[in-house]
């Protein structure tokens, strides 16, 4: 536990650096690449855990951005981004309650169904009550204070899953995953430690939304709900190793970098590389890339050179 705190300082200290080094690109890039380590992150902290595969991630981003755009003018940055988390942990509250009950595809697909849902009840509100669809952000916070919000929720996000992990709370979170049934048998409240383990993933989510809504000079549904959020998500987890402490992170690093690269010049190969990572991924390290050990490396090598 002690080397991980060492090295999430070491990774934070050399992250708070580049504001003062880096080019406008660059810090650009690194606000993504931190963003995605925070939905990452705390996505596999719920889902990696317990192995329910919640494709609502796109949800609580939304309200989380909604929320910032509507008080923002009114309230402190930071009391926005607060804002926009608890609304979206009060909303993963309700929804928890509701489909927390099921398992496997039909929790999939009835996750992503209610992210599509409050997509389009925000679309009617707005056509129908406001008169208009999007929001106008006038009152914005500079890229510097933008980009030192997402490094602290990142950094949260990451210190929230070492403490977590070593807790009964991410004990119960981790028997719930193995076996339900047995967790509830040995006294685990296994519904409301879904709910709150839930509604934390939420809770980032809508943090990390209320904060990247102000790279946008302008915000509509579509923009801040769109399940590509929630999917590229689910996948750098997956890849990265959802079950793992630092996989997410590192995954969420270098396919952000891996994106950029190749949408400025193959727009198109970035989902053909993201879907082949993720069929090897699979196929041949089930667990993630955060679970493969150098000797398991070195153990592959000299097996292909024997029978080479």
């Amino acid at each position: 536990m002690k080397r991980d705190w060492i090295l999430l300082a070491g990774l934070t200290l050399a992250a708070a650096l580049l504001p003062g080094i880096a080019s406008e690109f660059l810090l650009s890039l690194a606000m993504t690449c931190l963003m995605y380590v925070a939905l990452a992150s705390s996505w596999s902290l719920f889902c990696g855990s317990t192995r329910y595969l919640s494709l609502a991630t796109a949800a609580f981003f939304g309200i989380g951005a909604y929320t910032s755009a509507l008080v923002l003018e009114s309230l402190p940055w930071l009391a926005a981004v607060g804002l926009g988390a608890l609304v979206a942990a009060a909303i993963a509250l309700v929804m928890g309650l509701a489909v927390l009950h099921l398992r496997g595809t039909y929790f999939a697909v009835l996750t992503f169904g209610m992210t599509e849902l409050i997509r389009h009840a925000v679309t009617y509100f707005e056509k129908q009550v406001t008169g208009t669809v999007g929001r106008v952000l006038v009152v914005v916070p500079e890229e510097s204070t933008v980009y030192w919000t997402v490094l602290g929720i990142a950094a949260i996000a990451v210190a929230t899953a070492i403490v977590v992990r070593r807790r009964r709370f991410g004990l119960a979170l981790v028997g719930i995953g193995f076996d339900e049934q047995r967790a509830q048998t040995l006294g685990v409240n296994t519904r409301l430690v879904k709910t709150l383990g839930f509604a934390l993933t939420a809770a980032f989510a809508g943090a990390v939304g209320a904060i990247m809504a102000v790279r946008w000079t302008y915000i509509d549904p579509v923009t801040v709900f769109n399940p590509f959020i929630g999917f590229q998500t689910v996948l750098i987890a997956l890849i990265g190793g959802a079950a793992t402490l630092w996989g997410p992170l590192v995954a969420a690093v270098v396919f952000s970098v891996l994106a950029e690269t190749l949408r400025l010049q193959l727009p198109q190969a970035y989902m053909v590389a993201l879907g082949l990572l993720l069929i090897l991924s699979v196929m041949y390290l089930p667990d993630g890339l955060g679970s493969l050990r150098w000797q398991q490396v070195r153990g592959w090598f000299q097996r292909e050179r024997l029978n080479g």
